[in-house]
């Protein structure tokens, strides 16, 4: 079982350091296969997601393709928006919030196999309608995090390529905002003794070794397959949580 987790892990590493998406795997995985509760696998798997963040930042530094022009804003509104969407989710059953977010990776990941319209966004130093539009997206990728439970680069990549972002631009922001929404759970889940070190160890290694040829392989692509990569599997990631919520109802 466990060279079977590994190998899961090794897979969302993967997923993590070429399209920024597919760390929602992993908690499954940890629940069954690692014999967690769900609420280990969610703190433990949150944890690991603080390391792949930092060594996936690292990496898209050393190409130099991430802007931190359009990464900042965007951090500083998932941090604002992370804690309404926390209010929200104590309110409204977690399954249909699941359901929901489910149907919006999907039609996300549909919506950027299409050409996009006026060509690609580009980042314009002092234009403060685009700060507010990267602040606004952050604030979105925030609330949708607080309110569902999953990380922001499974909201932030698709939501950035449909607006005109380069895959490669969206990709390499979330790995930043993988650290800040990772670190900011973490807490918490510590505070509540739900991380398993031993386990977080165990898999964090794995997903290391599949962010390094992750980052590779989006580096060595063009824009259109990479474009088509974060598609495919936003559809996949989003039909997983679509059914899950749906076998939690």
């Amino acid at each position: 079982m466990i060279i079977i987790l590994l190998a899961v892990a090794l897979l969302v590493g993967g997923l993590i350091g070429t399209v920024g998406v597919g760390g929602i795997l992993l908690i499954p995985a940890l629940s069954g296969l690692g014999g967690l509760t769900t609420h280990a696998a969610m703190a433990t798997s949150l944890f690991s997601f603080i390391f792949t963040g930092l060594l996936g930042t690292w990496l898209y530094c050393k190409h130099g393709s991430i802007h931190w022009g359009i990464t900042i804003p965007v951090c500083i509104g998932g941090l604002v928006g992370g804690y309404p969407g926390a209010l929200a989710n104590a309110i409204a059953p977690a399954w249909i919030l699941n359901l929901i977010l489910g149907c919006i990776i999907i039609f996300a990941g549909i919506y950027a196999l299409f050409p996009a319209k006026g060509g690609t966004i580009t980042y314009r130093p002092g234009d403060g309608r685009q700060r507010l539009q990267l602040l606004l997206i952050g604030a979105t990728v925030g609330f949708g995090s607080g309110l569902t439970g999953v990380g922001g680069p499974v909201l932030s990549v698709p939501l950035m390529v449909i607006l005109g972002f380069t895959p490669l631009t969206s990709i390499a922001t979330s790995q930043v905002i993988q650290i800040t929404a990772a670190t900011s759970g973490s807490i918490s889940n510590f505070a509540n003794g739900f991380v398993d070190l031993h386990m977080a160890f165990l898999v964090t290694a794995a997903e290391l070794v599949g962010v390094v040829a992750g980052a590779r392989l989006a580096h060595s692509v063009s824009s259109g397959v990479l474009k088509k990569m974060v598609s495919v599997v936003c559809i996949i990631v989003g039909a997983f949580i679509f059914v899950r919520a749906l076998l939690q109802a």
